[in-house]
C-alpha cells in the first residue's frame, strides 16, 4: 500500500514540474502578485499633490510651509493667488490639498490664539482625505509643539503623542505582505490540486488508475500528500521573500506560523479536490477554483475588516478557513504570537479540512464508483 501510494505521489508531483505550464503556474504567478501587491497594494499615501494659497507670506508662514515640502507625503505642485483657482485646481485633479494661510496668520498667533488654517482637500475618494487630513493635522501639532515655546506662547495643557503598537511606522506593507502569505498558498493550492483529478480524466489516465490495484482513498491521498508538498513549499517560497526581499519583520514563533498553515493547507486542499473531483473538464475545474477563490479572499478579511461587514456576512467568514490562516500569520509575524496565542485559530482550521477532505474522498469515490 505504502509503495502504490508512493509511487502516486511521485507521479503527481512529476507530472507537475516537467510540464513548462504547470511549473509555471506554481511559481511565475505567485512571485509576480507577491512583487505587485508588495509593493502597489498600500494604504499609504506618499508624494501628494498640493497647492499653497499663501495670503500672508511672512516668515511664520513659511515656515509652516516648510514642514511640508520636507515631508515625505507630500509634493508641492506650486502657489495660487485667488480663491478662484482652489476650485479650479481641485476640479481638474491637478492636486488633492490646498493649504490656505490667511493674511492675519502671524498677528493671530500673538494676539489672539489659535490662529486658523484652512485645508481644502479633494473628497472624492474619502479614505485618501482621511489620510490626508491626519498627515495635515500631525505637521501642525508640531510646528506648535516647536514654535509656542520659542515665542513665549504657553502651549495647550494636554497635547496627544500618538503612537503605533506592532508597526511603529505605519506602513501598510507590515500588514499586506504577511497577508499575502496566506492568500497566494491559498490560490496556488486551489489552482493545481483543483486541476488534478480533472487533468487524468481528460487525458485519460484516470481509468488506469481505477484498473489498478489502488482503492478510492488511496487515489485521494496520492493527491493531498503533493498538493501538500507543494503549499508548504509555496508558503516558504513567499515567507523568505517576505523577509528578505520586502524587509517585515518576523518575531513570533516559526513552528507555530508552519503548523496554522499545513491545517490551512490542508482545508484547502480538500475543497480543492471536491472542485477536481466533480469537474469533467480541466476548464470546469479552472472556472470553480475561481468561484471560490473570489468570495473567499473578499470575506477573509484581508483587505476588508470583519467587523465592518453585516452580522450574516460575519457567521458566513467562519466557514472560510482564510479568515483564520490571515489571523494567524499577522499576529505570529507582528504580535511575536506562539502557540499560547494562535492555538484557537487551528481548531476551526482542523475542523474544516476534515471535513472537505472527508467529503473529497465520498464526492471522488461516487464519481468514479
Amino acid at each position: 500500500m505504502r509503495q502504490r501510494i508512493f509511487g502516486l505521489i511521485v507521479k503527481e508531483l512529476l507530472a507537475l514540474f516537467r510540464d513548462k505550464r504547470s511549473r509555471f503556474v506554481v511559481i511565475g504567478p505567485p512571485l509576480i502578485q507577491l512583487i505587485i501587491f508588495g509593493y502597489a497594494a498600500t494604504f499609504d499615501v506618499n508624494r501628494v499633490a498640493y497647492a499653497v494659497y499663501d495670503e500672508e507670506n511672512s516668515g511664520t508662514s513659511r515656515e509652516l510651509l516648510a514642514r511640508f515640502e520636507g515631508s515625505r507625503a507630500f509634493r508641492c505642485l506650486g502657489y495660487i493667488h485667488s480663491n478662484g483657482e482652489i476650485a479650479k485646481v481641485i476640479d481638474r485633479k491637478k492636486v488633492l490639498l490646498v493649504i490656505h494661510i490667511g493674511r492675519n496668520f502671524s498677528r493671530n498667533l500673538f494676539a489672539s490664539p489659535p490662529a486658523r488654517i484652512q485645508v481644502i482637500v479633494d473628497g472624492r475618494n474619502s479614505n485618501t482625505a482621511g489620510i490626508l487630513l491626519g498627515y495635515v493635522n500631525q505637521i501642525v501639532e508640531d510646528f506648535n509643539a516647536s514654535w509656542l515655546p520659542l515665542h513665549g506662547i504657553k502651549p495647550p495643557a494636554g497635547v496627544l503623542r500618538p503612537r503605533a503598537w506592532y508597526n511603529p511606522n505605519l506602513e501598510s506593507r507590515w500588514f499586506i505582505v504577511p497577508g499575502l502569505l496566506a492568500t497566494l498558498t491559498l490560490v496556488v493550492s486551489i489552482v493545481t490540486v483543483g486541476l488534478s483529478v480533472a487533468r487524468e480524466r481528460e487525458i485519460g489516465t484516470l481509468d488506469q488508475l481505477l484498473v489498478t490495484p489502488m482503492r478510492p482513498w488511496e487515489i485521494v491521498l496520492g493527491k493531498v500528500i503533493p498538493g501538500f508538498l507543494v503549499a508548504m513549499g509555496e508558503v516558504t517560497l513567499i515567507f523568505l521573500a517576505a523577509i528578505f526581499w520586502f524587509r517585515i519583520p518576523f518575531v513570533g514563533n516559526l513552528l507555530a506560523l508552519y503548523v496554522g498553515l499545513a491545517f490551512f493547507s490542508l482545508a484547502v486542499i480538500g475543497v480543492g479536490l471536491i472542485i477536481s473531483s466533480i469537474s469533467m473538464t480541466q476548464q470546469q475545474a479552472l472556472l470553480g477554483s475561481f468561484f471560490f477563490l473570489s468570495p473567499a479572499i473578499v470575506l477573509s478579511g484581508f483587505s476588508t475588516p470583519l467587523r465592518n461587514m453585516p452580522e450574516v456576512v460575519q457567521w458566513v467568514t467562519l466557514l472560510n478557513p482564510l479568515r483564520f490562516a490571515l489571523v494567524v500569520v499577522r499576529r505570529v509575524f507582528l504580535e511575536g504570537a506562539g502557540f499560547a496565542e494562535v492555538w484557537p485559530q487551528y481548531i476551526p482550521m482542523a475542523l474544516i479540512a476534515s471535513i472537505s477532505l472527508l467529503a473529497a474522498w465520498g464526492v471522488f469515490r461516487r464519481r468514479v464508483g
